[in-house]
């Protein structure tokens, strides 16, 4: 028993010792303000819609609005952060993302006017994007070539440990506190974060002074790059079902509780945690093309199963299926960014990426919305129509990467 445990003790220090000390912070970085987002937003939608009267097309347009400002923020933040540097714009992105969940849990809690609370989630959305692009950029400073798509599922396996645990603890907090004391909770996670942050050193070698925002227009003429970014952006529409549209889906429509819908984001993160990192050190023997591809079918066929939902293992089923499209398609995709942006440059093209991505996301909800408005009864007209979009894009990604010779 000893020797099982000595082995068991150097595998896992050779696992630790394998990334950069600040892969494993800026992971749990991600980690943490992934659990104060997930307590309290995926809830958003049912609170404006069930307890304020809300229509889901206005709950869609209020998502969209604060994916708009967030898209345009995480394009500032990929600039600046080429420019400053890293560190800056992470502490700047959590302070300020604790600041507006403490208002956001008053308003709430006062039950106060929809358009402030409004205004403030979208507040919340900006200010917590200025961050992002400088936490993938810090993954492209640390990590070597060889191991840049592993060192993303690291990240992305910190940010899925923070959805397993967020909604599962905000689904069990909202079955018997005020819905605003899931703010205080999240403000209190983020500023957790904040000490945290504190530790991470600057990992920019060689600062832009350069960089200005005419860079942009230098981006958009990549037309290799740009077209990734299109195919991408669809796949995100469809992917930002998981926050609105299926939370108002399974409580309303088909009945289950407010827990339940939380266990199935547990289920997807908990998947994540398991099989995000074994996935992505592997992903290189393949082509990286063939596993965004993959990844894009098994969202659609996971989406289509939800149109079928009867019982729920059958909606487990159906999220695993989702999950494990999520798990081939992100890393590859991220790591396809990583090795296209030029030195000096990986912020701006990290920022560019995460624009595509709030903005397919934010659009989500308001076309969920509508699609549920549409097609009160019609489940599986619902389901379908998103479906499709994953079935599309597989296509695109497949005659982008044949155009451009591109693996």
């Amino acid at each position: 028993m000893p020797d099982v445990i000595k082995k068991t003790q150097k595998k896992l220090t050779r696992f630790i010792t394998r990334f950069d000390r600040g892969i494993w912070l800026v992971s749990l970085v991600n980690l943490l303000l992934a659990i104060g987002f997930s307590i309290c937003i995926p809830f958003l939608a049912l609170y404006l819609h069930q307890d304020r009267g809300v229509s889901m097309a206005l709950v869609g347009v209020i998502i969209l609005l604060s994916g708009l400002s967030a898209a345009v923020f995480e394009l500032i933040g990929g600039e600046f952060c080429d420019r400053f540097g890293r560190r800056p714009l992470v502490l700047f992105s959590v302070v300020f993302r604790s600041l507006v969940y403490i208002i956001m849990a008053f308003l709430v809690s006062l039950g106060a006017p929809v358009w402030s609370i409004a205004a403030a989630f979208l507040a919340s959305q900006a200010l917590g994007s200025v961050g992002k692009p400088a936490t993938q950029a810090m993954i492209t400073d640390l990590a070597p070539p060889r191991l840049l798509t592993e060192s993303f599922g690291i990240l992305r396996m910190g940010v899925n440990v923070g959805w397993a645990a967020g909604p599962a603890l905000g689904g069990y907090l909202a079955a018997f506190m005020p819905y605003g004391w899931l703010f205080g909770v999240a403000a209190g996670i983020s500023i957790l974060t904040v000490f945290v942050a504190l530790f991470l050193k600057e990992s920019i070698v060689q600062k832009n002074h350069k960089t200005d925002f005419q860079g942009l227009a230098r981006v958009s003429r990549n037309t290799s790059f740009m077209l990734f970014i299109f195919f991408n952006l669809l796949l995100f529409t469809a992917m930002g079902q998981m926050m609105s549209t299926l939370s108002i889906y399974m409580v309303d429509r088909v009945g289950y509780t407010t827990a339940q819908y939380g266990l199935l984001l547990t289920v997807n993160g908990l998947l994540v945690i398991l099989l995000q990192y074994p996935i992505a050190r592997n992903i290189d023997r393949f082509s990286r093309t063939r596993v965004i591809i993959l990844g894009c079918l098994l969202y659609a066929v996971g989406y289509l199963m939800f149109g079928w939902v009867g019982s729920y293992a059958l909606a487990i089923a159906a999220m695993v299926i989702v999950s494990l499209g999520e798990i081939a398609f992100a890393p590859a995709a991220m790591s396809v960014v990583g090795e296209i942006a030029p030195r000096g440059e990986k912020g701006r093209y990290m920022g560019f990426f995460g624009l595509n991505q709030v903005v397919g996301i934010s659009v989500a909800p308001l076309f969920g919305g509508i699609l549920l408005d549409t097609f009160l009864s019609n489940h599986i007209a619902i389901w379908g129509i998103i479906g499709i979009i994953g079935i599309f894009t597989a296509f695109g990604f497949a005659w982008w990467s044949k155009r451009y010779k591109i693996s």
